[in-house]
């Protein structure tokens, strides 16, 4: 328990450290902005590229382990309609839960992953999300379509956004380099090596610098059943899943982490561009990023006590 709280305090302290930047305004809004896009289009993908086209995955159960996640996924976005069947919540406020309950904030698994497991488990994590990305899109793009009347979303519109998405095609390039066994000279491993080590410090204080506790305030019975769909049913039905298969430890902790994590920040936009109500995702976005700190605490010592 003493190593996975070593792991976890860290990275939960970038984030406070991210957000005591924001009440003193440092060093302003327009920087935290534009080091958004820097981390999403050009750090990650480069710590993706790099972590993936270096690692050994021979003897993987990639598909037990790729399968695995995705039952999970599927597993909560059912138990998530049926719940709404008895609640009759609003299609807006719907298609917040559901994003709150399967959609995962990539910079905090990644770095909760590599404090834990180190290089491996950040490849590992990258091949998972490598096809979590896409199909938590679809599921999320479809609610909206289903959920709520006014949507602007389209086919068309959702595989592009997918084509587009930097970090499916950095592990798409760093896959391939893997698997075809391409050249790459040292040169440009040491690149991509020192670029990416920003990657996951500065996309943790941004995720700070996002928080907004005021929402929180306005909580609402979808808020705590969003959050706990996520924080403690996910993980637990991911642990479930990954025993029928059989998965090896370490290919299980990453599930579990996986499925622990709080929703990611780019909920709010996808819910603010679709129709979405606002207001409850920034609640869940915030409260998921809070409290998932004592849950993926517990979770992942309750992991560690089975194994």
């Amino acid at each position: 328990m003493e190593h996975i709280l070593t792991a976890l305090i860290p990275i939960f302290l970038l984030i406070l450290t991210g957000f005591s930047f924001k009440k003193i305004d440092f060093p302003s809004t327009d920087f935290w902005k534009n080091a958004d896009k820097l981390t999403y289009f050009i750090l990650m993908p480069a710590l993706l590229i790099f972590k993936l086209s270096t690692a050994n995955l021979n003897n993987l159960e990639a598909f037990d382990f790729v399968v695995t996640g995705l039952l999970g996924i599927f597993a909560i976005l059912v138990i998530s309609i049926i719940i709404n069947i008895k609640m009759k919540s609003s299609g807006a406020a719907f298609s917040s839960v559901v994003q709150g309950a399967i959609r995962f904030n990539t910079y905090v698994f990644l770095g909760l992953v590599s404090a834990i497991l180190g290089d491996e488990g950040i490849a590992l994590a990258a091949l998972l999300i490598t096809f979590a990305i896409p199909i938590i899109n679809i599921i999320c793009i479809t609610v909206f379509a289903f959920y709520v009347n006014d949507t602007k979303a389209t086919f068309i519109g959702m595989i592009k956004s997918i084509i587009k998405n930097p970090l499916i095609v950095a592990c798409l390039i760093g896959g391939g380099i893997n698997y075809f066994d391409f050249y790459m000279p040292i040169v440009a491993v040491k690149f991509l090596e020192i670029l990416s080590a920003t990657a996951l410090p500065l996309g943790l204080l941004s995720i700070g610098f996002a928080l907004d506790l005021n929402s929180v305030k306005e909580a609402k019975l979808e808020l705590i059943i969003s959050s706990a769909l996520k924080l403690i049913l996910m993980p637990l039905v991911m642990f479930f899943i990954g025993k029928l298969f059989s998965l090896d430890s370490s290919l299980m902790t990453i599930l579990v982490i996986f499925a622990a994590m709080p929703t990611a920040s780019s909920s709010f936009i996808l819910a603010r561009q679709l129709g979405g109500d606002t207001n409850l995702m920034a609640s869940i976005i915030t409260f998921e990023t809070l409290f998932s700190l004592f849950t993926v605490s517990f979770i992942l010592g309750f992991l560690q006590y089975l194994n």
